[in-house]
Formats: structure tokens, sequence, C-alpha cells
């Protein structure tokens, strides 16, 4: 499993303006099965992905598509981990 850190290099103004091609593109990420959730950083500086794809080479060729990458509007952190414990209602997420 990973989660992808997103932290914005460009000011919230420029952000906003590729907002609803990023919404999309997430779309497009959860119907391939791809993130498994995602959202906004509290202060909004960034944001956040769950991701189970297989390979973390995989996950960095779905992101290279993401909107805010290509228009170089955040720097992107991948951290992956083994989940080991989960409370019931997320079992699933255990390898």
């Amino acid at each position: 499993m990973f989660i992808v850190l997103l932290t914005y290099i460009k000011p919230l103004e420029v952000v906003d303006e590729y907002l609803q091609s990023h919404v999309e593109y997430l779309k497009e990420q959860y119907k391939n099965n791809n993130f498994i959730a995602s959202g906004r950083k509290v202060p909004r500086e960034g944001g956040v992905i769950l991701s189970k794809l297989d390979s973390k080479e995989r996950l960095e060729e779905v992101l290279s598509q993401d909107p805010f990458n290509i228009a170089g509007l955040a720097k992107y952190e991948i951290v992956e981990f083994i989940p080991s414990m989960t409370s019931k209602e997320f079992e699933n997420l255990k390898e």
C-alpha cells in the first residue's frame, strides 16, 4: 500500500485553475481501482492519496498523468507501507 503526499509548490490561485481537471483525473483513477482514498491536507497545502497498486513504478506512472503533476503544481512524496493491523472495517487493506 502507498500513501502519496502532495505538497503544493505554486500559489493556491494557480492550483485552483487546475482543480477541476485534477478531480476528473481522480475520478478516473477510482474507476480504474488505482486509488482507495484521497483528500486535502489541513491546512490546504496539498493533498493525500491512498493507493493499493502493486508497485511503486506503476503508481509513479499513474501519478505522472495527474494534471497537478503535469503543470508542475505539486511535489509528490510516496510512502510505501504494509498494513499489519486495521480496524474491522478496513481488514481488506491488510496484506
